[in-house]
């Protein structure tokens, strides 16, 4: 490496655990490191992880990525976090917190939120009023799951009051990080969003907001200062930077979660320039210079880290947990019938398997609603299916189904973002685990009807937005440099010879949500609130 070369060290938090990469101004990974957390699960829909187990495991994957000795330690200009969205950790004014952090898959807080949600005329459990005050001020509103932040510290109010009273500052995962870095209790105008208390109709200046804050029953004393993701929050702790081999005056900046950071990791700032990303979920995303709501398909454009921009917030529950579903319930599930130790590679063997296997997969049709679905519906009582199976079909086509199944979901998003936007995508940059596919990539284009731009290293897509957002704050980089940064492992094209069989094909898929959608709510009714723990 470049003796004069500026890196940043990103922390980035996913749920399984943290990586701690060294990522150049550039955007260039040199090192990683990743240890996995715990998940503790518990009656009435709990999900909760020990932040205790973050930091540790961000200290010493950090030191085991410093100690490698790849860049000398005055070239280490930063620190940046990323990290799972909508958790809560109730801390004192020490910092120490004062129980395991909930997460955003923890829905206990539903009861409490549906009381403050309803008023005297209610639609969908809504109280007008209240609904038009949240879309017009946030561009949303609390999600009846029970699983934002806001509903986190509702529950724990109702239901913890001692632990309620004690709490200095109700902290975002990515800001508790930041506070055990820098000592600074502080949140950005982002990781903030789902707390829904904050006006942000004016994305170069976003505040709590009175009406807001009454509405949802909290107290602002009660929640962090803001600031800007591209803000210095202040430099390391003396006693981390020493830990680390840092220079105790290396700035932490105020960062952004993990689906803000992807979208600038991916390299598509500029306006209607989309990325799709595919990991455990999917979604579509785009930068665009409005805040606009789409209610009827469960999405919008919300501030991003980006100053003065709205990024498109949308997500579909089971994507590439479609692959690891297929692997670890069917494929190789450890029954009696398993007999090998140790499963191979699948995924490349799928890759393999789906590359031999015609367009359509022979008839076979999967829906990848293996636990409900976000956008463009809000339904979490329907399930995954698949049909029109014959005794001629194989394991092969099977597989095939699960890859475009995902695709045929991921299109029927693709339409009501374009219809947000106002104009088709020309391309869409690939991300996440899913990007690493490239039978999967061809099939998204020939799906799409778009082009499909796979990114280079996807996987890093996150922690690569975290550095990004650190070398703009430091005056490394401009945003509008960071498509030139971004590398492309290969570009697909739609094949024409398979337009007719997939829009015949998607056509069928979405007239059978509409006709099963039915059928699984009356099946599925008994799991009410706990419906929506989805993954």
């Amino acid at each position: 490496m470049k003796s004069e070369e500026k890196y940043i060290l990103a922390i980035d938090l996913g749920t399984s655990g943290p990586k701690s990469t060294l990522i150049s101004v550039r955007g260039e990974v040199i090192g990683s490191q990743f240890q996995t957390n715990d998940v503790i699960l518990l009656p009435g829909g709990g999900a909760e992880q020990d932040p205790d187990q973050w930091w540790t495991a961000i200290m010493t994957t950090a030191r085991q990525t410093l100690g490698m000795g790849l860049v000398a330690t005055e070239q280490v200009v930063a620190v940046s976090v990323t990290a799972q969205w909508s958790g809560t950790v109730p801390v004192d004014r020490e910092g120490r917190h004062l129980m395991n952090g909930i997460i955003w898959m923890d829905c206990r807080g539903a009861e409490a939120i549906r009381e403050r949600l309803t008023g005297l005329v209610n639609i969908e459990g809504y109280s007008l009023f209240k609904f038009r005050n949240w879309l017009k001020l946030t561009g949303g509103a609390p999600a009846r799951s029970g699983k934002d932040p806001l509903c986190h510290i509702l529950w724990l109010k109702k239901h913890r009051p001692d632990l309620y009273r004690k709490t200095y500052k109700f902290l975002d995962p990515k800001d508790y990080v930041n506070m055990r870095l820098t000592g600074r209790f502080a949140a950005t105008y982002d990781s903030i969003l789902l707390h829904w208390v904050t006006d942000n109709r004016d994305p170069a200046h976003i505040v709590y907001h009175d009406k807001l804050l009454k509405m949802a029953g909290i107290e602002r004393d009660k929640l962090p200062d803001l600031i800007g993701a591209l803000d210095i929050l202040g430099p390391l702790k003396p006693e981390v930077a020493r830990e680390l081999g840092l220079a105790p005056d290396t700035p932490v900046i105020g960062g952004t979660p993990d689906v803000p950071s992807a979208g600038v990791g991916s390299g598509a700032v500029r306006d209607y320039e989309g990325h799709l990303y595919i990991g455990t979920s999917s979604w579509i995303s785009a930068h665009v210079p409005f805040k606009k709501t789409d209610i009827f398909h469960n999405f919008g454009s919300f501030p991003s880290p980006v100053p003065g921009r709205y990024l498109i917030l949308s997500e579909q529950e089971c994507a590439g947990k479609c692959l690891t579903w297929l692997r670890d319930n069917v494929l190789y599930h450890q029954d009696e019938l398993m007999r090998e130790a140790n499963a191979p590679d699948i995924f490349k063997v799928m890759d393999q398997i789906v590359g031999r296997v015609p367009a359509g997969a022979n008839g076979v049709i999967f829906t990848p609603w293996l636990y409900g679905e976000r956008s463009p519906v809000e339904d979490c009582y329907i399930r995954a299916s698949l049909f029109n199976l014959s005794l001629q079909n194989t394991r092969e086509d099977i597989v095939r189904a699960v890859f475009e199944g995902v695709a045929f979901n991921a299109r029927w998003l693709l339409q009501p973002v374009e219809k947000f936007m106002g104009r088709p995508f020309s391309y869409l940059n690939f991300i996440g685990g899913g990007a690493n596919s490239d039978v999967w990539s061809q099939i998204l284009a020939d799906v799409f009807d778009r082009k499909i731009r796979q990114v280079k290293d996807p996987i890093f897509s996150n922690a690569r937005g975290a550095a990004f957002l650190a070398a703009i704050a430091l005056g490394h980089l401009k945003a509008e440099e960071i498509p030139e940064c971004i590398q492309i492992k290969a570009e697909y094209t739609p094949n024409p010879n398979h337009r007719k069989i997939y829009d015949e094909i998607f056509k069928e898929y979405l007239a059978y949500y509409k006709s099963q959608k039915k059928a699984c709510a009356r099946l599925n009714k008994d799991l009410d609130v706990t419906c929506e723990l989805r993954q």
